[in-house]
This record gives C-alpha cells, structure tokens and sequence, in this order.
C-alpha cells in the first residue's frame, strides 16, 4: 500500500521527510511506520479540493466535500489508494504537503486473555483478523494484519505497553457468583477470568455466555472451556453460534431462554460483565438485563430501567462492561 500511495503521488520513497515525532525519515519509510492508510480520514478531502484543477473530477468532489452526510460515509470504506485514484487530477506539491493531512497510528487495545499467575512471563491475547473488499480492492485491517501476515515469530520489536483497568475486574470476595457474556474476541478477558478464579480455588459459580458465527471454526478456546465444564469448573456454558442454524440465535437469545436462572443468580449477588462490541451487542445484552428484571423482577418498565442503569452499574458495580 505503501508503494501504491507513493506512485500516486509521483514522489521520491527516500524524499526526507519529518515522522509525526518530528524526527527525520525516509517517506517511505515514516508512511510504513507511523501514518494509517488503509482507512482515509475527512481532512485529505479538503486537502484535494485545494489542489485539484477546475473540470468533471472537481466538481465530483465539491459535491462529496459540500455534503456533509455524503462527506461523513464517503472515506469510511476507502484508503488513500481508491482516493488518489479517483482523484488523480490532484497534485501534491511536496510530500510533507500530504502527510499534514494523516492520521498517525493510533494504539490499539486488546483486551489480556490470560491470567499472569498461570502463564507467567506472557501475556496472550484474542485477535480476529479483519479481511474485507471494497472498490475493488482487498483490505486487511491495520493491527490484526500486521499480527497476521507480518510479525515476526519470537521477535521483540513491537511496542507495546498495559493499561491497567481500573473497574473491569474480579469480584474482591471468591465465594462471589460471576456471569461472563462475551460474544467473538470478546471471550478474552473471560478466560483470563477463569484461569484466575481456579487458580484462586473460588467457590463462587462461574458461567459463561459465548457466541459466534460457526461451532466448528469459531468456538475461541473451545476445548479448554468443555474441559472446565466437565471438571465442574465451569457451571454452566451457553453457546449460540448464530450461523449453524436457519434462525440466528446471539447470546441476549440465550439470556432471554435462561431469564429466570439470570435473575436468580443476580439476585444472589452474581456479578455481570460483558465485553465486546459496543455498538449492537452490548446494548441488546443491555437491553435483555432490562428486559429480564422487568419479566422475572415484576418490575415496571421505569423500575427495571433504573435497577440496571443505577442500582447494578453504578451503586453496585456489579454489571461491569468492557466494550469497544
């Protein structure tokens, strides 16, 4: 990608320029390291009208820049190549010209799928990788494909650093039940949970809510899960792999099936977390906490409402979330 943007720009690899730090590099080099490329950003939009001359590609872009929702949806599937492409008419005058309209690579945060105590010296996590076509063009995502096509094996060269979580945690008492809902990468922590708790020798209740696409490809640490269950470790596992299936069936499906055991055990003093995707899962699990209290709490839709949003997240802290 990185020699696709340098010869749509017609510039010098080894033009020195100045990395986000500020510090001398090679072009190619500061674009390889430290800019994102593969998801464009609004600002090189403006950065385009500014250097494209009057003619049926100007106009085309004035109408996406003058649009406001056009303008917001137009660079979400597109990198700097299906951009520089479209717009070739564009010339950049130096290649600082450009990177002032780059977003440098932001750190991604991966949830640590491992206790310490029982892998000491590593950490693991959960990574799915992002494939995906648009415009054409076949897309990796930045951080995933890195760890998928390009890390190398036993090799310390990629930065990183811990960010301790202050609140998503275990409950301080172990005879405390937990509820662990995490659909896709988000069973990360859960295992890190459990391999903690029978470290620990808790005797609160463990149960374990996970869903996927398919059982046979998707079901992440499968084997270690099944093999706590059967040691009665693990006191109950729903799963819900949605596409195995006619009818899609996702974990709110399995906490509306096991309502009444969910209440029970929250009723009992079981904490509940859920991690993963923020922006569909985690408000229907949400919605379905409410939705439970309403059914098996008898409570008013108001009184539901407020027992999850104020008595468990913030008076409590028992409903914890770790969402992204």
């Amino acid at each position: 990608m990185v020699e696709e943007v340098i010869s749509c720009l017609g510039f010098d690899p080894q033009a020195p320029v100045k990395d986000p730090k500020g510090q001398p590099a090679p072009l190619a080099q500061t674009l390889l390291s430290d800019y994102t490329l593969n998801r464009a950003n609004r600002k090189i939009m403006g950065g385009l009208s500014e250097r494209i001359p009057q003619g049926e590609q100007r106009n085309r872009l004035m109408e996406i820049v003058d649009n406001s929702e056009v303008l917001s949806q137009y660079p979400h599937t597109r990198d700097y190549v299906d951009i520089l492409k479209e717009f070739d008419e564009a010339q950049f005058e130096s290649p600082e010209a450009f990177l002032s309209h780059l977003s440098p690579v932001v750190p991604r945060l991966y949830s640590i799928a491992s206790s310490h105590q029982a892998h000491p010296g590593e950490a693991h996590l959960c990574i799915s990788v992002v494939r995906y076509e648009t415009h054409g063009r076949a897309k990796t995502g930045l951080a995933s494909g890195f760890f998928a096509d390009h890390a190398e094996l036993f090799t310390k060269n990629i930065p990183i650093y811990i960010q301790e979580s202050r609140d998503f945690r275990l409950p301080k008492d172990p005879a405390t039940d937990i509820i662990m809902c995490g659909p896709g990468t988000g069973i990360a922590p859960f295992r890190a949970f459990l391999e903690q708790r029978i470290l620990d020798g808790a005797s609160g209740r463990n149960w374990l809510i996970f869903g996927e696409q398919h059982r046979d490809t998707d079901f992440l640490y499968g084997d270690e899960f099944l093999k706590y269950q059967k040691q009665g470790k693990l006191h109950r596992l729903d799963l819900a792999f949605s596409r195995d299936q006619a009818n899609k069936i996702y974990v709110q499906n399995r906490m509306q099936e096991n309502a009444k055991e969910l209440w029970a055990w929250l009723q009992n003093g079981a904490y509940f977390y859920v991690c993963g995707d923020a922006k569909r899962m985690a408000k229907d699990v949400h919605q379905t906490l409410i939705n439970t209290a309403q059914q098996e709490g008898s409570l008013s839709p108001e009184a539901a409402a407020e027992y999850v949003n104020v008595t468990l997240m913030r008076t409590q802290r028992r409903y914890l979330r770790d969402v992204y």
